[in-house]
């Protein structure tokens, strides 16, 4: 893929699961890449990794510090950090809801509106916000995961619209069932609802969301922005 080679990206959860092969995917193209993550560290050779919780701005600044001493400005953002905690509307507390879209919508916002400063001095940037297919079809249980990945897509579309003078894209890619931990938590009954529901009647894997990824860092997508990429097998198709 054209253009890859040299520039630094950031990968938010990287530890593991899509992040961690987003991270691996970009830096077999050639980029220097760092991750961020909160619980486990990648065990990945090349990779820059920063502990980090996006709802903390001393968190995030400090990891900044650390990628930019290291790396450089980041040319390419990967936000993929988010967290789960489902459960029917009624017997959802404020505290969970909030804790969702905090980590993964304000997180984001808050990690966007650092990385943004450099692109914009440097008059080019990729940012790529991994949502969630359940984030346009809706899901029984996952008011406040739904609406935070729901939310991605119209941050993305405004810095599209905001950033594009700047030569920097902005774009989503949604996912439909990945093979991950948080998959894996399932019990093997819902998986199995799950892989019947998608056309292609199969879970994803990690690789396969991480390729769409790199296609929208590459040079190749310098005319993309604003899109929204299903990665779902055709589970969201029309959505």
């Amino acid at each position: 893929m054209s253009g890859a080679g040299g520039r630094v990206a950031l990968v938010t959860g990287g530890g593991r699961g899509i992040g961690l092969a987003c991270a691996q995917r970009l830096t077999a193209d050639g980029m220097r890449v760092a991750v961020t993550y909160r619980t486990t560290s990648p065990e990945s050779p090349g990779l820059v990794a920063v502990c980090c919780d996006q709802t903390d701005p001393g968190d995030v600044e400090a990891a900044f510090a650390t990628i930019e001493d290291e790396l450089g400005p980041v040319e390419v953002l990967v936000a993929n950090a988010g967290m789960n905690d489902d459960q029917l509307v009624l017997r959802m507390s404020d505290d969970s809801f909030a804790a969702v879209v905090d980590t993964n919508l304000t997180g984001t916002f808050r990690i966007t509106k650092r990385v943004v400063r450099s692109m914009v001095r440097a008059r080019w940037g990729r940012l790529i916000f991994i949502s969630s297919v359940v984030g346009l079809l809706g899901s029984a249980g996952q008011v406040n995961y739904a609406a935070s990945k729901a939310g991605l897509v119209g941050m993305a579309r405004s810095l599209a619209r905001e950033l594009g003078s700047r030569n920097i894209t902005a774009n989503v890619v949604a996912p439909g069932p990945v093979a991950t931990d948080m998959l894996e938590a399932l019990s093997a009954d819902r998986q199995q609802e799950l892989a019947a529901a998608v056309p292609l009647r199969r879970i994803a894997s990690p690789s396969e969301v991480a390729a769409a990824v790199a296609f929208l860092a590459s040079d190749d997508a310098s005319y993309v922005t604003g899109a929204v990429l299903p990665v779902d097998g055709g589970l969201g198709m029309g959505h």
